[in-house]
This record gives C-alpha cells, structure tokens and sequence, in this order.
C-alpha cells in the first residue's frame, strides 16, 4: 500500500443545483492517495452527482475540484486518462463476449500488443473471469458482471478508481469477493473512491464521508466516527401479544426513550436499539418499563455500536438542529 498525506482529489465548495434543488452542497474534501475513500449514505444524498463532477463528466454549478492536480472543468481530458471510472449502470456490451470487452476498452485507451495481452490475462485471473472469456457479458450473472466492469476499468491501470455503488442488486457472496478484489487494488497502491448505500461497506475503508441531503456531515475513520456516539449499547427483540410490527417498535421505543440513563433510541429492523450511559445498571429498568406495557424483552444484550446505528444518530442531530 503506498498511502501517504498527499491529497490526489481535492474540492472547495463543491456545489451542484438542478434548478431549486441543491444535490451537493459546498463540498470540502480531501482524499490521499492511496487509501480507499468511501461516500456513504442513502439514495438521494448526493453521492452519484459528486462523482460525476469529479470525473468531469457534470459541471459544477460553483466551488472547484482536482483529481490528480487536474482541474475538472479547465483540465477534463487530461483526468480521464488518469482515472477508472464505473457508473452503477455500467455499460457493457452484451453481446460482446468477456474477452471482446476488455480488448474494446483497451482500444478506447490505446493498450496495445504485448502490455494488452498481459494486462488482459492478469484482469481476467484478477476478477476470477478466467473461465469465461468466451460467455457473452450479457448472460454474466450479476456479481460477473460488476467484477467485469471493473477490469474493463482497469485497464488502463489508472491512478485513482472512482466506483458508483459498484455492488448494489449483487448477492452478498458477490459483494464480499468485489471488495476483497479491492482490498488487493489497495495494497498495491491503487486510489479508491467508491460511493456505497452499504454501512458494512463503510467499514472496509480507510475514511468515510457520511453523505445526507447533499452535505458531508462527518469525516473521519470508520472507527472514529463509530466513537462519536455517546454510552453503550442494548440490544433488544420487543414481543408483545398485542402489537406488531411497526406499531410494536414505536411503542417500545416510546417507552424506554424517557428513561433515566437513557441516552438515544433507535430501531433497527425488528429490534431495538437502545444508548444508555451505564449498560449494567439501566438494563433491569428498562425490562421492567417494557413489561408494564405489555412487552417482552426478548435476547437483550449488551453490543457495539456499527456505523449503521453512528450514520442514524448522526442524521438525527442534523435534524434536531435544523428545527432549532
């Protein structure tokens, strides 16, 4: 890995509007060279037009970008040469074969004769490809398709790879090989940028940029911005003979949030989150709250907060200060 202080992507006050709409808002980023950097957050945060102006294929409504010291509006043809870039609908030719597509992006970037036929063979071994290179891309299953894609951009052995949700609608065995494929590109020194709605994917880079409604609102490591939330975590199944679902998970959460000790409620799915400030003290208070509502605690423990329940209570300060 050839990480170091170096930032190869820079932008001050990146903005985009799409007439009232403001998708990304005076963004101020830095990403070094070397690590993988990921955007991280939900649809409609502004994590695909941000990649897009930054491989100068949108332009920025105001504030500037550089990608490996190229400015993005006044140096865009010198930055894609310089880049790898996979869309999350990226556009493989479906009847054109593994092999057929690797050599037409070679084309594109002009990789000829003996560096063609050795990167070829390297991608295809690289991506686990190598028995397919005659099978159409379009008869590829999902997971093939997406490690395909990301050969044909590699092809040119780019500095830096910029990746939209490179594994959404992939099977979770396909999601995990695409990211120990880019743990490889890591270690050999390669720039990832790579845009995931996955809080598990956030956990695999370097540093995140937690993405809502088109600001950046946290900027650190995985681990320390999972330091930011406040005490320790319950987790808890909520049953009930009476309630279900939705409406069992709003009760039970209004129950326990008034709590002393009680720092922070969430759901999560069909369970209950809960933040208090001393796991072992608050644990027999909050079962008995529950219970004169009619609810069982089911498989409560004590656990560490993810980057799921760090985005979540992070959202929610932006929220409350927004009303304030």
């Amino acid at each position: 890995m050839n990480e170091n202080n170096n930032p190869i992507i820079t932008t001050e006050n990146l903005s985009k509007k799409f007439g009232d709409i403001t998708a990304v808002n005076g963004l101020n980023l830095d990403v070094k060279q070397g690590e993988i950097f990921g955007l991280v957050g939900p649809d409609g945060a502004g994590k695909t037009t941000t990649i897009r102006m930054l491989v100068a294929i949108m332009l920025p409504t105001e504030g500037t970008a550089s990608v490996t010291g190229y400015d993005t509006v006044k140096e865009a043809e010198a930055i894609k040469h310089r880049i790898g870039y996979m869309a999350q609908q990226f556009n493989l030719y479906s009847d054109l074969s593994v092999s057929e597509n690797l050599n037409f992006f070679a084309d594109i970037f002009a990789v000829r004769g003996k560096i063609r036929r050795e990167r070829i063979d390297r991608l295809l071994n690289f991506a686990r490809l190598t028995e397919f290179t005659d099978r159409r891309a379009g008869h590829l299953s999902g997971g093939m398709k997406k490690k395909l894609a990301l050969a044909c951009s590699l092809i040119h052995e780019p500095d830096i790879l910029f990746l939209d949700e490179p594994t959404t609608g992939v099977d979770p065995v396909s999601r995990r090989e695409f990211w120990d494929i880019l743990a490889n590109l890591h270690i050999q020194g390669v720039t990832i940028l790579v845009s995931t709605p996955y809080m598990d994917e956030a956990e695999r880079c370097s540093r995140v940029g937690l993405m809502y409604d088109g600001d950046i609102i946290e900027c650190d490591t995985p681990e320390n911005i999972k330091a930011l939330i406040a005490g320790e975590l319950l987790e808890l199944k909520p049953v009930s003979e009476s309630l279900r679902g939705v409406g069992l998970l709003r009760r039970a959460k209004q129950t326990v949030a008034p709590l002393d000790g009680v720092l922070e409620a969430q759901t999560f799915g069909d369970l209950l989150h809960i933040f208090v400030d001393n796991a072992g003290a608050r644990q027999e208070a909050i079962v008995q709250a529950l219970q004169t509502e009619g609810i069982r605690s089911q498989n409560l423990r004590q656990t560490r907060p993810r980057m799921e329940e760090a985005f979540i209570s992070l959202v929610q300060r932006v929220k409350e200060a927004q009303l304030r």
